[in-house]
């Protein structure tokens, strides 16, 4: 179901590429979905879901569903009255909003400037794109109870709506607007509203829909508050640090939004697919296991979850960066996307290798942020993402002035490999996880079959003068590159010794 939402997302780009290319219009709808998208992934999908679903896990363990019920339907009340306010204040404080994260069109337009329609433009757009925020937390909340009863489908599909609605509006809409990002904006708005509805019946189904109800003071939704609040640094540590990237390559040449945007939606592919497809699975396990006091098993499962990220990052980190071109050019080069002096698919391509060199970390930070919300302690991620995010800022501030985007894009993945070391040196100090000798020996086993894939995949691209091919043969180089860098992949892990049983199995490490 994620990779359906994944590949649906991949042809919403396509569609918005093509209709706003990367230039000031492209620049101004992206700020502005960023931003409710960062405050979803950092309270509903990051902070929340952390805090909620250990809690929710142990109610179940320990009190049963009548209870579940009871605090579904009080931390729905809470949360969703909590994200009224926040949303209506959202709404009318927009003017404000993008001054504050778009300063460089702010102060053209405060100046008088060129740039400062895109401030105006700006201020319209999240008007329609802030109430985004209400819909997707009530979903997220819906999702983590789904998942903690094993039921995974119903979440990973639900993004798939608002792939459709952003479609479906760029197509029906955009020619009743001067400006074609109005008609995304409104089929994000739908795109919430439409998520929403979707999960209600699944909910009733599984007998936890019901009244919400407010309950601030609640022993369990204190519970929730009281985990919540920090990790809203821990765990969304890498959405800050891309919200400060955007605010900083406002003050950028033209473009450099876009480009990083459209990068780090290559990056979200695998990342979503693998590292967050991982992370839900992992987290209610993970809680589970610590309810019931199983350490070992604990641990076991922490291993497979980074011997899978590294099994499936290492290849898509070295293929994205080799073949992003060509992918690129498939996905993006049309229609807007095309026009002007800038070569829009060497700048995006670029931002991709920027951002492949921390892929591996960026699903590593994914799995083993699991180990310490699990076990209720939301503390440590915290002092852990403060640290990165001024490491971040540091980084931007020693590259961005001499590289521009580039150097935003390659200190968020300096910053998350060092977010995802100090997470792990932390698990190690604490006993709970130590990364195994059979894992260490399947890393240089991927690594040297993911080196051995890029080089015959490199080699097989510079046989071809791509760009000047039309659309439907670059499309069957593509499936013919990835089919081949599949294929080389795995044979050589076979030829290495990996077997199936290695990568699927949980406890396949102790046994071997």
């Amino acid at each position: 179901m994620t990779m359906i939402s994944r590949v649906l997302g991949l042809v919403r780009d396509a569609v918005v590429a093509n209709l706003l290319g990367a230039g000031a219009a492209a620049d101004v709808f992206l700020f502005a979905n960023r931003i409710p998208n960062f405050l979803r992934r950092l309270f509903a999908e990051g902070a929340f879901a952390q805090a909620f679903v250990p809690v929710l896990s142990e109610i179940k363990q320990q009190q049963g569903d009548d209870k579940v019920r009871l605090f579904v339907a009080q931390a729905a009340g809470t949360l969703g009255t909590i994200l009224l306010v926040v949303t209506i204040i959202g709404v009318i404080a927009s003017p404000i909003i993008a001054a504050l994260f778009g300063t460089g069109w702010f102060i053209e337009w405060w100046q008088g400037g060129p740039d400062g329609e895109k401030f105006v433009l700006a201020s319209s757009l999240l008007k329609l794109t802030f109430p985004y925020l209400f819909f997707v937390s009530l979903v997220a909340l819906s999702g983590a109870v789904m998942n903690v009863y094993n039921r995974f489908a119903v979440a990973a599909f639900t993004p798939v709506l608002l792939n459709i609605s952003i479609i479906a509006c760029a197509i029906l809409l955009h020619d009743k607007f001067s400006v074609g990002a109005y008609s995304l904006a409104i089929g994000v708005f739908v795109g919430g509203v439409v998520q929403l509805l979707f999960q209600l019946p699944f909910l009733y189904r599984a007998k936890m829909l019901s009244k919400p109800r407010w309950a601030w003071q609640d022993e369990n939704v204190k519970k929730v508050r009281k985990l919540m609040l920090p990790a809203l640094f821990g765990v969304s540590i890498s959405q800050i640090n891309l919200l400060l990237d955007t605010m900083i390559a406002s003050l950028l040449m033209t473009g450099s939004i876009a480009w990083l945007y459209y990068s780090d939606r290559l990056i979200e592919f695998p990342l979503g697919l693998f590292g967050i497809g991982i992370a839900t699975v992992i987290l209610p396990a993970l809680s589970k296991l610590h309810s019931s006091e199983k350490s070992s098993d604990f641990q076991h499962t922490l291993d497979w979850g980074v011997r899978f990220v590294i099994f499936l990052g290492l290849p898509a980190m070295i293929g994205l960066m080799i073949i992003s071109p060509l992918i690129i050019s498939v996905l993006f080069d049309h229609g807007a996307f095309s026009q002007g002096d800038v070569d829009h698919v060497q700048a995006v391509s670029l931002g991709v290798m920027a951002y492949s060199v921390g892929l591996v970390s960026f699903m590593l930070i994914k799995v083993l942020a699991p180990g310490f919300y699990a076990r209720q302690d939301t503390k440590t991620p915290v002092r852990i993402g403060i640290i990165t995010l001024v490491l971040n800022m540091v980084f931007n501030i020693m590259l961005a002035p001499f590289i521009g985007y580039l150097g935003l894009a390659l200190a968020t993945s300096m910053s998350a490999s060092c977010n995802a070391y100090l997470l792990y040196r932390q698990l190690s100090k604490e006993q709970v996880y130590q990364f195994s000798r059979f894992s260490l020996l399947f890393t240089c086993k991927c690594l040297l079959a993911a080196l051995l894939m890029g080089a015959v995949v490199w080699y097989a691209t510079t046989q071809f003068l791509w760009r000047q091919w039309h659309f439907s043969e670059q499309v069957v180089l593509l499936i013919g590159l990835l089919a081949l860098a599949g294929g080389v992949y795995f044979l050589v892990l076979f030829l290495l010794g990996v077997r199936l049983n290695t990568i699927k199995n949980v406890v396949s490490a102790q046994s071997d």
